[in-house]
């Protein structure tokens, strides 16, 4: 389907192109988001009509978002959230949380969850960088704290690492059995009877032959 842009879109063109789009896309979310027009005849009569006053809106708009984004650009928000000992959450965190997280910190800023790009789903703890787009014109990011705990998330807000550190701390705990009574470069029992059970089986099959 073609279509006349009613305002910028990422990848596709900006206010009064004309792009051919898939049916679904212009019928689901172009069309009905007032993004873009269908481009017959009368539509692009009414673009050229109205395209000065669809222009200063855009630009309105975007004033708006450069000021907003000066607010939300590199904030940081922290999320609190169940996980197991790997890390993995048990859920994940949505656009929607990212939203409310955002608008929490910071009642100023007026950002919804259709502005939040998640290029894909944020499923453990540690600190990820998310796009957040206030106008198709204006784009900002902020970093997402996940942890198990305050003073967790407070720790990898430092640049700690802190699966990493459970990894060492718990392989740290795995050590290899000794007898403290061994004197140094001489076998243990346990060995000196592995030891003699190689040789035996060594003398057997010579033997044999």
């Amino acid at each position: 389907m073609d279509v006349i842009l009613l305002e910028r879109i990422e990848k596709l063109g900006h206010i009064g192109d004309v792009v051919a789009v898939k049916n679904g896309y212009a019928r689901n979310f172009l069309l009905p988001r007032k993004k873009a027009l269908r481009a017959n005849e009368a539509n692009r009569k009414i673009f050229e009509a109205n395209r000065a006053q669809i222009e200063a809106d855009n630009a309105a708009r975007r004033t708006d978002a450069e000021k907003e984004s000066e607010v939300v650009n590199g904030l940081t928000v922290t999320l609190i959230r169940q996980a197991s000992n790997t890390g993995h959450l048990y859920g994940s965190v949505s656009a929607r949380d990212l939203a409310d997280a955002i608008v929490e910190a910071k009642p100023e800023a007026k950002v919804a969850k259709n502005q939040i790009v998640l290029d894909r789903p944020i499923k453990s703890i540690g600190i990820s960088e998310v796009r957040v787009v206030l106008h198709p014109e204006v784009a900002v990011k902020i970093k997402v704290n996940v942890a198990r705990s305050p003073e967790e998330a407070e720790l990898q807000a430092e640049g700690v690492d802190v699966m990493n550190q459970m990894f060492e701390r718990d392989g740290a705990s795995f050590t290899e059995d000794y007898d403290p009574n061994a004197e140094p470069g001489f076998a243990t029992e346990a060995e000196e009877a592995v030891a003699d059970a190689d040789d035996n089986a060594e003398t057997n099959s010579e033997e044999s032959l």
